[in-house]
């Protein structure tokens, strides 16, 4: 992967904030060894370290953490840090220095040995046997402790939790210490496999061989601890892997199809040789380096093709500003392939924790989001930038937290004109163009570009000959502009595995959300027809229909067993004695989604299940149905029924003419165009 920068031009001065980013997590400054540095990284490097003398301003991690104990053992607690860290004390000699002094003849310095046993230890992926030599279970504790050397990783399937107990890990992007949280991580087939890399600690001054002892103990039985402490060296990592078990997990096992999501744990996951995220990250994090130079306003929009790695770079990024800052705003224009919310809708979240997992596995209420409706916004161009506006102006302007925009990957024709009006409508101060195959597969966005490019909505400033040579001259739009060019394997493609397709991504995001319809306690899955209902009267709200036309008299069928916005109207309904249809598609805040499970004419009422607190639904004044459908399975599994499965049928035949899906070739040369 490489990295030009086309265009740097700097708009304005470094906010305070952001330049004082240590602050109180305490990070050890950026240095060289940590990104793979080309020059443009090395001017960065250097004001970063230039800044972080300042008075910290910004919650920061930890830099010496202490080793993690059980405050019943030879460590005590003498007081709480930040992150959950706590600072430590030893009481006396605890039992492992038995096995310390087995060990003490053959170390020198600083804890580094040097018998034989580690003549292996150095960096790689771990594989093999060099995994099973440096991994100890706990069987009755059902969890494994792994230490690792330093830039040695663990390329791996399934789903855990991690506890850094010893030294510094990383995984996409995102620095985990000793003495913080377990964080969850996903790596599902559905998508590239997660990897853990160890990094150098920061303190040399430290007894890695007897702290790794000490915190050992609680873990393993003695003769797995004495074994696994013989890969205890200078800058080694010690971590727990614990298996996990959510709702959601729980909820996606239920259906045949996703029963590999619960298969996996944390003590049964394989390294691969399959692409990974740690083979992006990198290679991305080689151009990040525009991060020291970001101030705390920065808006970042992330521009390229379908399938190049939008959502991966994207996460990674959120991931080391998170390293550096305590949240990180998110604006999302991809209404096929969401972050954190079902698909079809635009969003404006705040991130406080790291993203270590697919979409579906992260979905979160955001602070403002509209639904669109559909996957993609080529029926209606105007209402997606309008919606997009609409997001921006919910957004504090005092805010000095950076922005990340996603975008679609539609970069071609009027998909390209919408980057351009993006750029023009939002206060963008970076530009990351990502694209392959040494192309860029549209023109870059270069401020430069954008003086005489068209957009839908916005035209280049009009400039006549004489302009150029005189002080009215326009000068071009301040932003900094990157192309970045991804050399993955299969860049460009879609994946063809199981659930490595688009349209299975988002079913997995809808089938994430609706998991919150389930009990947070272990137990049997509740099927769609099993849920109560909230009865709602048609004269409470209105009824949309936002991606195509229908007739009112078919509008109740075409919602009935559908899924359906929550949305605010900024209006008052009000009705006749009957439903309340809207005309045409509303821009209005949407608090979340459910599913209109049944109408009862006779009553006058719509039979609703959803998710979303009594406390919030009662705002609703609104219902849009989009062209985003339930997931298949959601129907067709429904243990427990006698008789029929409501809303499935098998009476259908698909040899009658119109009644297969209408199918849009997008390849076919318009008339206008022949010939030229």
């Amino acid at each position: 992967m490489k990295v030009n920068k086309c265009t740097l031009v700097k708009g304005h001065a470094k906010s305070q904030k952001w330049r004082d980013v240590r602050g109180k997590r305490c990070r050890r400054p950026i240095s060289s060894s940590d990104l793979k540095s080309t020059p443009v990284m090395a001017t960065m490097i250097k004001e970063h370290q230039g800044c972080v003398k300042k008075k910290p301003s910004v919650k920061r991690l930890k830099n010496k953490a202490k080793a993690v104990c059980d405050s019943k053992s030879e460590f005590k607690k003498s007081g709480t840090q930040a992150n959950g860290s706590s600072v430590l004390t030893m009481d006396d000699e605890s039992d492992d220095s038995q096995d310390w002094k087995e060990y003490s003849q053959s170390i020198h310095g600083n804890g580094v040995e040097t018998s034989g046993d580690m003549a292996d230890a150095c960096p790689g992926r771990l594989e093999g046997d060099a995994l099973h030599y440096c991994t100890e279970r706990d069987d009755q504790q059902n969890h494994a402790v792994l230490v690792m050397q330093k830039d040695q990783t663990l390329c791996f399937r399934g789903k855990c939790f991690l506890t850094c107990l010893y030294g510094r890990v990383e995984v996409m992007g995102f620095t985990i210490e000793e003495g913080q949280q377990s964080y969850p991580l996903f790596s599902p087939a559905s998508h590239c496999p997660l990897t853990i890399r160890a990094l150098t600690n920061s303190d040399d001054t430290r007894d890695d061989r007897r702290e790794a002892a000490a915190i050992l103990r609680k873990y393993l039985t003695p003769e797995s601890r004495k074994k696994l402490l013989k890969r205890v060296m200078s800058h080694s990592s010690v971590i727990l892997l614990e298996p996990m078990e959510t709702p959601l997990t729980h909820f996606l096992s239920s259906f045949t199809d996703l029963s590999e999501f619960q298969k996996c744990s944390c003590t049964g996951c394989t390294q691969t040789h399959k692409r990974s995220t740690f083979d992006s990250a990198i290679a991305y994090s080689a151009h990040l380096s525009f991060i020291g130079d970001m101030d705390g306003c920065a808006v970042i929009l992330v521009c390229g093709t379908k399938n190049v790695g939008k959502s991966t770079f994207i996460r990674i990024l959120i991931n080391t500003l998170l390293n550096h800052t305590t949240s990180v705003d998110y604006l999302e224009g991809d209404l096929g392939q969401t972050e954190f919310t079902p698909p079809g809708c635009l969003s404006l979240s705040t991130v406080t924790e790291p993203l270590l997992g697919p979409p579906f596995t992260h979905q979160r209420t955001p602070e403002h989001m509209i639904y669109y409706g559909q996957s993609s916004c080529e029926s209606d161009l105007d209402r997606y930038l309008e919606s997009l506006k609409s997001l921006w102006r919910r957004r504090s302007q005092s805010r000095e937290t950076p922005i990340i925009m996603n975008t679609m990957g539609w970069v071609k024709g009027f998909g390209f004109q919408l980057l351009v009006d993006m750029i023009r409508f939002f206060p963008v101060s970076h530009v990351v163009q990502l694209s392959h195959s040494g192309t860029t597969q549209c023109p870059a966005l270069t401020p430069e570009f954008l003086r005489t490019a068209h957009g839908c909505q916005t035209q280049p400033p009009a400039q006549t000959a004489i302009d150029e040579f005189t002080e009215s001259h326009i000068p071009p739009r301040s932003y900094n502009h990157f192309i970045v060019q991804s050399d993955f394997q299969g860049v460009g493609r879609q994946g063809t595995a199981k659930h490595q397709r688009t349209n299975e991504h988002r079913e997995l995001s809808l089938l994430a959300y609706l998991s919150q319809l389930q009990c947070p306690d272990p137990g049997p899955v509740r099927p769609l027809h099993s849920l109560t209902p909230y009865q709602v009267p048609h004269t409470a709200v209105a009824l949309g229909v936002i991606h195509c036309e229908v007739v009112p008299t078919h509008m109740l069928y075409a919602v009935n067993a559908s899924l359906v916005g929550l949305c605010c109207l900024a209006e008052k309904v009000t009705s006749r004695g009957g439903p309340v249809l809207l005309s045409q598609a509303p821009i209005c805040p949407c608090v979340g989604f459910g599913v209109l499970r049944g109408i009862d004419m006779v009553q006058g009422l719509y039979f609703l299940v959803t998710p979303v607190d009594p406390s919030i639904l009662c705002k609703v004044n609104c219902l849009l149905l989009g062209a985003i459908s339930l997931p298949s399975c959601i129907l067709t599994t429904q243990p427990g029924l006698e008789g029929e499965t409501p809303y499935v049928t098998t009476n259908y035949s698909f040899d009658l003419t119109g009644a297969g899906k209408l199918r849009v070739f997008k390849g076919l040369t318009r008339p206008s165009q022949i010939g030229m």
